[in-house]
């Protein structure tokens, strides 16, 4: 916004000093002497170019944007897509789901220092990290992160957080990762389908087509394969993480509202405290129960573990806060895209057919992904694009008309004297 408002405001102020000047030089020469054309149309031309530069500049920075847009798609297409895959690598070695969604998850401590960074780095006015903290803490109210605040705000996001990633991991193992990466794209349904209820947002019939394009896709997903418990187990579990997925956005916004790019940071960070003092417990329990069992740390393979780590910290970071620098519907195309990306690995990788019923379900959950991408105000701009056609076609017949019936008198005109001449 301050960018946006920087480039504004010169262009208001380059303007009216210019108009102001041409005003009072006109009365000056009104009354000497009348104003010669030349002056007026090196002012005209002037005004022009101020304009032109102005225009320019605009442009320059759509461009900017989409060019860090595509920038941003890329990353978030080839972080969610290699995570998703070197999840599916690591399950080889180390089948323990619940205790990388752990690990992964403590990660998010990195928030807030990497916002500070850019803190320091961009903003004109520094503070220390314990001021930036104390300002960003304003966020859970005015008394700050205080532990009631802890528990009834951050917890139950944290418990979320946890389960969505889990239902994911653990979905890899069951099917392959083209079937997961698309049914998780069902989330955005899911959330206008909440927000519908809970928040009471505005009503949009494209966006129940494309609800039910998502539950006819996953119908459908669940046919291909036969209706084998293997594969319906595991399309039941990303369901289930996408609905935790929706539930987490929807109960932010009603409970949080919006947040800043330093409240979110801190928000996150928070999530990793919550995972460490509370979580921790779950995977020790399994490791001594041999749910997920390991001979020794030795085999562990940390690699892929700090591997997956750090691209699923990549990929919520750029869908957190690449907002910054681009458009918002940018960044969720590279969700969608992945799906190619995973269907490209594992047709090289896995067993997977790709028969017409899984293509078709994997089509129609894409166009369905698609069409909620589609603003609140589509129709009227549909409408003004129609009606501007509409308007174009009425003022082109007249002019048609126009020169048909311009171009008779003159045939008539031409002819008549022919006719006189040869009657003599």
């Amino acid at each position: 916004m301050k960018k946006h408002s920087a480039r504004v405001a010169p262009l208001s102020a380059c303007n009216s000093p210019v108009l102001t000047l041409t005003k009072v030089e006109g009365d000056e020469r009104s009354r000497e002497s009348p104003a010669p054309a030349e002056a007026q149309m090196q002012a005209g031309a002037e005004g022009g170019g101020r304009v032109n530069r102005c225009c320019w500049k605009c442009s320059v920075t759509q461009l900017k944007k989409i060019f860090w847009g595509v920038a941003v798609v890329l990353g978030v297409c080839s972080s969610w897509s290699g995570s998703t895959q070197l999840a599916k690598l690591t399950f080889k070695k180390f089948d323990a789901p619940f205790t990388l969604t752990w690990f992964a998850t403590n990660w998010n401590f990195l928030f807030f220092p990497l916002y500070y960074l850019g803190h320091v780095f961009k903003s004109t006015e520094k503070q220390s990290p314990k001021q930036r903290y104390r300002e960003c803490c304003r966020f859970f109210g005015d008394n700050g992160l205080t532990l009631k605040v802890f528990f009834t705000k951050a917890a139950p996001f944290g418990v979320l957080w946890t389960l969505t990633n889990y239902l994911y991991l653990h979905a890899i193992k069951k099917i392959n990762t083209t079937d997961v990466s698309v049914l998780f794209c069902c989330n955005k349904a899911f959330v206008f389908l909440l927000s519908w209820i809970v928040l009471r947002d505005r009503f949009m019939g494209v966006r129940i087509v494309a609800a039910i394009f998502a539950i006819a896709g996953i119908v459908m997903m669940t046919y291909a394969d036969g209706f084998h418990s293997h594969s319906v187990i595991g399309i039941a579990l990303v369901v289930g993480s996408a609905s935790m997925s929706a539930l987490y956005k929807v109960l932010f916004k009603l409970l949080l509202g919006s947040a800043k790019f330093g409240e979110a940071a801190l928000f996150l960070s928070v999530l990793a405290a919550f995972n460490v003092l509370f979580i921790t417990c779950i995977p020790v329990i399994l490791y001594f129960t041999k749910v997920e069992y390991w001979s020794s740390f030795d085999i562990v393979p940390w690699g892929n573990l700090c591997g997956f780590s750090i691209l699923l910290l990549t990929f919520n970071i750029l869908l957190n806060f690449g907002i910054a620098i681009t458009y918002p519907t940018l960044i969720s195309l590279g969700i969608v895209l992945s799906v190619p990306v995973n269907a490209v690995v594992d047709h090289y990788t896995s067993e997977i057919v790709f028969n017409s019923v899984r293509v078709i379900a994997i089509i129609i959950i894409g166009l369905g992904f698609l069409l909620l991408l589609l603003p609140e105000e589509w129709d009227v701009w549909v409408i003004k694009l129609l009606t501007r056609l509409k308007v174009r076609k009425k003022e082109e017949i007249p002019e048609g008309n126009g020169d048909i019936a311009s171009g008779l008198p003159n045939k008539s005109r031409r002819t008549r004297p022919s006719m006189s001449s040869f009657a003599h």
